[in-house]
């Protein structure tokens, strides 16, 4: 998994801005006791993506975009298959 630093590296050599905030909050659930390892499945997706839309605005979600799929090609995920629409879809899918 990569490091908040190296997401937010990526950010700012793709759009000029950090995005730390948006990269933390993507991740916030890691190793929680509610999600342990699989916290992906509940923000990495579309309605993730609507989530940061209205929490830190138009602007954060190519960031957040790009953040998860630097996490999903991890999992072998390609840009060949379906970006996952929301927690069930990316479970179906059989992603982490």
């Amino acid at each position: 998994m990569p490091k908040l630093d190296e997401h937010i590296a990526e950010s700012i050599l793709l759009f000029g801005k950090s995005y730390r905030e948006v990269h933390i909050w993507l991740d916030a659930l890691a190793g929680s006791p509610q999600c342990g390892m699989k916290h992906r499945q509940k923000r990495h997706h579309k309605a993730g993506l609507e989530q940061v839309r209205r929490i830190f605005g138009e602007e954060a979600v190519q960031a957040a975009r790009q953040h998860i799929i630097t996490d999903l090609k991890m999992e072998g995920w390609t840009e060949n298959d379906p970006f996952p629409k929301d927690e069930q879809h990316y479970i179906r899918m059989g992603l982490f």
